[in-house]
């Protein structure tokens, strides 16, 4: 039986309060780094924990359910801004000094938008994710020798993607109050990559300084100093204990 691929959270979109939709403008801070928002995770427990492989698995396995279920939550993650991700306010798919450009099969170099670029990326992953030959679901199935070769294109893509949301939406998933969600995805896909080796580390240095802060377990809660009690009054002498008779 082929390990069942699903994710292992639930992010859950609010559509109550939304926002403008406007580029945010240019800014030297980066806001997802203020420590108000970094400390924000879904879960908090070591995710290192959560990618090793278990003995049990093959690893092409596990490869394949974690590269498909990161597809899945990331395609999700971005389809709660994608309403303000469009071609006047993302006229380029970037993520902090870095530009990219889509590379068709013929190696034609193309700038987009950044809506056209996720749109590239998604529809990429879905072909692939979805495709027997790449991603067998039946057992005694082999894996493609192009196998990893194509996870790691598959992860490189979607970092991508994480890395605009961050740049370029970080206040629009604040007001949907989502940053929680993308925190935990994001150092969840990250420690999975490095563990594994499927991204070469100058193509994610870009947010080096988010990954080094969100990669590791969340600052546990100040503890609650306890109530201080009053000392008890010592037990009367029995010199002053006065019996009736």
């Amino acid at each position: 039986m082929r390990f069942k691929r699903n994710a292992s959270y639930t992010l859950n979109r609010k559509s109550k309060t939304k926002p403008n939709g406007k580029k945010p403008p240019a800014e030297e801070k980066k806001l997802y780094l203020d420590t108000e928002f970094t400390k924000i995770r879904v879960v908090d427990f070591d995710l290192k924990e959560l990618v090793v492989l278990p003995r049990e698995i093959d690893l092409n396995e596990w490869l394949a359910s974690n590269t498909t279920t990161f597809f899945n939550l990331i395609n999700l993650q971005y389809s709660t801004i994608s309403e303000f991700c469009t071609g006047d306010t993302c006229q380029a798919m970037t993520a902090c000094s870095t530009i990219y450009y889509w590379y068709d099969e013929r190696g034609k170099k193309t700038k987009c938008t950044a809506p056209q670029y996720v749109d590239f990326v998604m529809s990429l992953c879905q072909k692939l994710v979805t495709d027997e030959e790449i991603f067998p679901t039946k057992y005694g199935k082999e894996f493609p020798n192009s196998f990893e070769s194509l996870v790691k294109k598959i992860c490189r893509y979607l970092f991508h993607v994480l890395a605009h949301l961050y740049w370029a939406h970080f206040k629009e998933t604040v007001a949907l109050e989502l940053q929680g969600h993308l925190n935990t995805l994001y150092a969840h896909f990250i420690v999975f990559v490095r563990e594994f080796n499927l991204i070469d580390p100058k193509e994610t240095c870009i947010m080096d300084d988010l990954s080094e802060i969100l990669c590791n377990p969340a600052p546990l809660p100040a503890p609650v100093p306890a109530p201080s009690t009053p000392a008890s009054a010592p037990p009367p002498s029995s010199q002053n204990h006065v019996t009736e008779r």
